[in-house]
């Protein structure tokens, strides 16, 4: 008799109680909240995982909808960000590389210290749009975007940031970010009281089962009971004002655990996400989704939900709202780079059974020597032990000295991804599809990964020794009228009566009748022009 997985129970349980797709009736410019985690995978009840109690999780999950197939395109913070604000791969940006904006070592690299990636012209953060169309859009409060974006992205960001600053009625996207379960909380919260204890946890087996890698595993969970307090708190927040009822309220992680040989990888652990939506008036409440979801579909989703068409440039697909796409993605494809000062080139292509996963310099170890993941009791416990000679088979899967070229894993039957089945001729046609549809994507998204470092930023400089200015705006004056446009390609332009804090998005000629205004241009990825007072 065949075993009945976790994941074989989610999937009978989706298609029984999902069989239509997500339609529910919505406002023509809803109230959108998203509610961001930080290096957290699926494992809350929603998900079949009850270790702690997220009483607030599952409100949103009974209320809402649980989506199940929802994945990063990096298993790292600032790459997986880049592609979300932009609703790309962030291998077409030129943000793959972990990260940018704050490089360690600069004299091994010979990179500077800080460098904002540059994207095609015609690519925008996708807050953007729904600023043109009126909506207040607020940031709480984290970036990380691989460049610094421009004053037309957000009204707000800040740490108090969210909708209470908008004028009366105007809709809002407001992002809440909490970083609880950031890799970091597993030492720096370790003085606060653990919620579950540790013997209560289940281990992956490439973990050595002892207190040491049961503390900080259950020190996780604890970090995510705190954030479920934290995301009541939220709920509160807006009940209190009266807006429960009319806001989408999303809640997804920006990639996998931040616990060792899950962070930073593409093996789907490290991928993986919890999404779940819950929608005015309890709309779809208690159903699941089983779409495959690339997190480069959001910001199309959000966009989607307002009334706004998905932008051409954009790689993502909306989910949901009056531009849903046809159909969902085939396959999951993903990205590793450099992680802080150590190269690789990794590459994925996900199914709904397979990943395949190929590696670009096979000569390297699989595992990459990152220091600041040392901060983590188990990560240094690990590596005594390898030290030691202590580990098991599995224990020392992530120790090899070089990486086969192509891997193969049969996910649904192996999630641990332990057995490669790459050279396995049984598995020799889906090795085939999935090679060919990773090299495809390779191809059609212009993957920068395939260019050093240093001549990539060198192109994007327009060979230059530093990022180019913008060009500053033009200033038309058409009558009470004035327009604006900028030289630079690509550019944002943003207006404000002199004295005014908050920037506005131009888009069209604005009225200025005898007021004093100044102006000033940016493109994604280049500094911003001097500001223009006309």
């Amino acid at each position: 008799m065949k075993k009945v997985t976790l994941y074989s129970f989610l999937l009978l349980f989706s298609l029984a109680s999902c069989k239509k797709k997500v339609k529910v009736e919505l406002p023509n410019r809803p109230n959108i909240l998203w509610i961001s985690a930080e290096d957290l995978s699926p494992r809350m009840a929603a998900y079949g995982d009850s270790t702690i109690s997220t009483p607030n999780l599952d409100r949103l999950a009974n209320e809402g909808v649980v989506f199940d197939h929802v994945y990063t395109s990096a298993g790292v913070c600032s790459p997986a960000r880049n592609s979300i604000i932009t609703g790309r791969y962030q291998t077409s940006n030129g943000g793959h590389n972990m990260r940018t904006m704050g490089i360690h070592d600069t004299q091994k690299l010979g990179l500077p210290k800080m460098y904002n990636s540059v994207p095609p012209p015609e690519v925008k953060c996708f807050p953007e749009y729904l600023r043109a169309q009126g909506y207040y859009t607020t940031n709480n409060v984290k970036t990380d975007y691989q460049f610094t974006a421009p004053p037309t992205v957000w009204d707000e960001v800040s740490t108090t940031a969210d909708w209470r600053g908008r004028d009366g009625d105007q809709p809002f996207f407001s992002v809440i970010n909490f970083t609880t379960t950031h890799e970091s909380q597993i030492w720096a919260r370790a003085d606060h009281e653990l919620r579950v204890q540790p013997e209560d946890v289940k281990l992956p087996p490439y973990y050595p089962d002892n207190i040491i890698s049961r503390t900080d595993v259950a020190r996780h969970y604890s970090n995510m009971s705190e954030l479920d307090d934290q995301i009541g708190e939220v709920l509160a927040k807006l009940e209190e004002d009266g807006l429960l009822e009319n806001t989408i309220i999303f809640f997804w992680g920006d990639h996998g655990d931040g616990l060792p040989f899950y962070k930073r990888e593409v093996y789907r652990r490290g991928l993986h996400i919890p999404l779940i939506a819950r929608f005015p008036n309890k709309g779809n409440a208690g159903t699941r989704n089983m779409d495959f979801i690339n997190a480069i579909d959001l910001g199309p989703t959000v966009l989607s939900l307002a009334g706004i068409e998905t932008p051409s440039q954009m790689y993502g697909k909306a989910f949901l709202g009056k531009y849903k796409a046809d159909s969902d993605h085939e396959y999951i494809f993903a990205a590793r780079d450099r992680i802080d000062n150590d190269y690789d080139r990794v590459r994925s292509a996900m199914d709904h059974q397979y990943q395949y996963i190929k590696n670009y310099n096979p000569e390297k170890p699989l595992y990459m020597d990152v220091d600041y993941r040392k901060g983590i009791p188990t990560m240094k416990m690990i590596l005594a032990l390898k030290e030691e000679g202590k580990l098991n088979d599995a224990q020392s899967f992530w120790f090899q000295e070089t990486k086969p070229e192509e891997e193969l894993y049969d996910w649904q039957n192996d999630p641990y991804q332990l057995n490669n089945l790459a050279a396995n001729p049984e598995h020799a046609e889906t090795l085939l599809r999935l090679r060919e549809a990773l090299e495809n994507w390779v191809a059609e998204t212009g993957d920068y990964g395939a260019i050093p470092e240093k001549e990539m930023l060198s192109e994007m400089w327009n060979g230059q020794n530093a990022a180019p200015h913008t060009a500053k705006p033009t200033v038309y004056p058409m009558g009470e009228k004035t327009k604006l446009t900028s030289m630079t390609a690509g550019a944002s332009i943003a207006y404000r009566k002199r004295g005014a804090q908050r920037w506005e998005v131009y888009t069209k000629p604005i009225e200025t009748k005898s007021e004093s205004y100044e102006c000033m241009a940016m493109r994604l990825g280049y500094e911003p022009s001097e500001i223009v007072i006309f």
